[in-house]
């Protein structure tokens, strides 16, 4: 089962206890922009085998949302970081890359 800590309060929550909100960092595009964005923006994700990351809502606990990063082979945990950050942590990326070495970075 996955579990992920929150940010926020600092429960270790088990999936049951969260609302998974998609991928995370997606660049938002708003009136004005071409349909070909706006299209991307709505349909288009990612769905890498190996780290991802993803937005989740601790619904059954703070109600916060935030980000977590993980491998979706293994779901292995790299860790949670708030919401509001524009990039993954420094620490979280270098946490990343010493257990995946062949990973390709954060784009």
């Amino acid at each position: 089962m996955l579990t992920l800590t929150c940010p926020y309060c600092g429960v270790a929550a088990e999936e049951t206890e969260l609302a998974p909100g998609g991928e995370a960092h997606l660049k938002r595009f708003g009136p004005g922009s071409s349909d070909d964005d706006f299209e991307a923006y709505l349909f288009a994700r990612s769905n890498p085998k190996g780290v991802h990351f993803e937005r989740w809502r601790h619904a059954y606990g703070c109600g916060k949302w935030f980000l977590a990063a993980r491998c979706t082979a293994t779901l292995e945990v790299f860790g949670t970081y708030p919401a509001q950050s524009f990039t993954p942590p420094p620490e979280l990326i270098a946490a990343i890359k010493a257990k995946r070495p062949d990973w390709k970075g954060f784009q």
